[in-house]
């Protein structure tokens, strides 16, 4: 393959393949009506001559940009990590670019969104804790992009499109494994309350735990998904216990909180995981299945969802888009 060529044009490409400038458009096109083997003859030209096509032309001859902006928050999650890689990828293998934007804290996230509808992106995409209904009315009443899309939490706002885990039937799965395993002194550890983009975890294992045994079950938070937070936390809360007074398991929000509970158990108390205190997470991030946490959890089917929200991106529907999707319970030695 010869490098890259700005001055080789369609119509050279076309004459090597010995079809129409026409039909060279048509096979860079994701879904044009074209024959695999007329499709395959093209690239091979195309990449003989080293050509690829002007995007930025493209863009600003319809009304697509195929860019979006991607406001993300709260690293000290890891799973920040792999949904930023899973829907990178899902973007890129469907012709989306990506602007990036990390959003340092809540004063933060309105200029932001306002830059981003400034940068002609056909969408913005939220992910993290600071998408508030304040903020998100904001960015509503100056926006200039098509689409504002919640990704992995569920949004109130009837001017955003969620796309999410289904939390409470994800939480009733969890509750059920926890009480079918005999645990029946639970600490549920909460990450932070935010006022639209909201996870309902905490809530529905409250009330699965109400009605099965007449009891509200124990519940601290953290305010960030930071497992140095939430080792804290626990660690305040267990100090002002007597050891009989200890929870049997800690459910958490998220695997952040339950790898900081790990190795607060583990190295400040002195307590071996499960058989003093068990621990459970949700969101299956890499370090779960490592040796050192071997943590059970919930795993959000993030593929599948990336991909749906590219179908959003592609589709000309504006409303009924929300989703929410199953994941499954992954378990491991930690509960």
């Amino acid at each position: 393959m010869t490098g890259l060529n700005e001055s080789i044009t369609a119509d050279d490409v076309a004459r090597a393949a010995g079809v129409s400038r026409w039909t060279v458009n048509r096979a860079f096109k994701k879904d044009a009506s074209i024959s695999p083997k007329t499709r395959e003859k093209v690239m091979r030209a195309a990449e003989e001559l080293g050509y690829v096509p002007d995007l930025r032309a493209a863009a600003l001859a319809s009304d697509r940009s195929n860019l979006v902006a991607l406001l993300i928050d709260d690293f000290t999650n890891p799973h920040k990590l792999v949904m930023l890689e899973r829907l990178t990828r899902a973007l890129r293998s469907r012709g989306w670019d990506t602007l990036l934007v990390n959003t340092l804290n809540r004063e933060d996230t309105g200029p932001a969104l306002l830059n981003a509808s400034q940068r002609r992106v056909d969408a913005t995409i939220l992910i993290g804790i600071q998408f508030d209904d304040s903020v998100l009315a904001a960015a509503h009443s100056a926006r200039r992009f098509k689409k504002l899309i919640i990704f992995a939490r569920t949004s109130e706002n009837p001017n955003t499109i969620s796309i999410a885990v289904d939390d409470a039937a994800a939480t009733k799965e969890i509750a059920e494994y926890v009480m079918t395993r005999g645990y029946r002194r639970p600490l549920y550890l909460a990450g932070p309350r935010t006022v639209s983009a909201h996870l309902m975890r905490k809530e529905t294992f409250q009330e699965f735990w109400q009605t099965h045994f007449n009891v509200t079950p124990d519940t601290i938070s953290v305010e960030a998904y930071d497992p140095a937070l939430a080792g804290q936390t626990l660690t305040e809360e267990l100090s002002g216990r007597e050891r009989e007074a200890y929870p049997d398991i800690i459910v958490c929000e998220n695997d952040a909180l339950a790898i900081g509970c790990i190795d607060v158990l583990r190295h400040h108390f002195d307590l071996q995981v499960p058989r003093d205190i068990a621990v459970i997470g949700f969101d299956d991030v890499p370090q779960a299945g490592s040796p050192n946490y071997r943590l059970t959890t919930y795993r959000q089917p993030l593929t599948e969802m990336a991909n749906y929200l590219v179908d959003v991106l592609e589709s000309d529907e504006t409303t009924k888009l929300d989703k929410k999707f199953l994941g499954h319970l992954v378990t491991r030695e930690s509960a």
